[in-house]
């Protein structure tokens, strides 16, 4: 079943055309991966799907199940079940883990939390992605690693359960052991009802996840689309026969 649609779409940020005619579908269940050089616009795809101020849609449309979510903005595509993990998440002093988290969920299904099931749900969730359980108390992203601020992210999703994940560049700046941690994450959050979008330079982090589709985005346009023998093709190869 059809959950997202991406007809000929074309973006600017200010006056610079990003996205020229881009069209991608994602199923429910399905895994989709884009990868593509330097300012081909991965980003951007990113942050158009949830509606980021700094990206205008000049042309084409996209849909979320069925509905047309051009006009919709940021928080409203957010509780119908988008989620994105950005490439540097950002600080926020005086609101911790919990309390954003909490705000989030009861924004998001507009029901009142029951706080100790909440609390022991997010205790299991830090506990199977390593994060110290103190991290729930403190101010949110302020003074974490950049490890913990990716593992935080991943928290998130799996706290707020979205219908579709938009992960950015998820893996960038890990190690190793922090991106075999962000991969269990990813594969506690994927069910057959629910649909992922990772973004990304390589292939480390999708070693362990079954990936559906990948995608390479490469001035503005999706120019090839098949499985994963195409990442690891670009691993060894790079970009240079699709640049010409």
């Amino acid at each position: 079943m059809e959950l997202l649609r991406i007809e000929d779409l074309f973006v600017n940020a200010g006056n610079k055309e990003i996205l020229k005619g881009l069209n991608l579908t994602i199923n429910k269940g399905e895994t989709h991966v884009i990868m593509g050089p330097n300012g081909a616009g991965k980003s951007t795809l990113a942050n158009i799907i949830l509606n980021n101020p700094e990206y205008q849609i000049k042309s084409g449309n996209i849909y979320f199940e069925g509905e047309n979510i051009n006009n919709l903005k940021t928080d409203e595509r957010a509780r119908k079940g988008i989620f994105m993990s950005f490439q540097s998440p950002e600080e926020v002093p005086g609101i911790s883990v919990m309390n954003f988290l909490k705000t989030a969920k009861a924004s998001q299904t507009n029901e009142p939390i029951r706080i100790f099931a909440f609390k022991r749900e997010l205790e299991e969730n830090m506990k199977k992605l390593d994060m110290n359980p103190s991290y729930s108390t403190r101010d949110l992203n302020v003074g974490f690693s950049g490890g913990e601020k990716k593992k935080n992210e991943i928290l998130q999703m799996l706290t707020l359960n979205p219908k579709l994940a938009i992960l950015d560049e998820t893996d960038s700046g890990l190690d190793v052991d922090a991106i075999n941690i962000v991969s269990k994450g990813i594969g506690m959050y994927k069910n057959e009802n629910n649909s992922i979008l990772i973004i990304t330079h390589s292939n480390k982090l999708l070693k362990n996840l079954k990936v559906d589709f990948v995608h390479v985005l490469v001035g503005g346009k999706i120019v090839k689309t098949g499985g994963m023998e195409i990442a690891e093709a670009i691993d060894k190869e790079g970009y240079a026969k699709y640049l010409n």
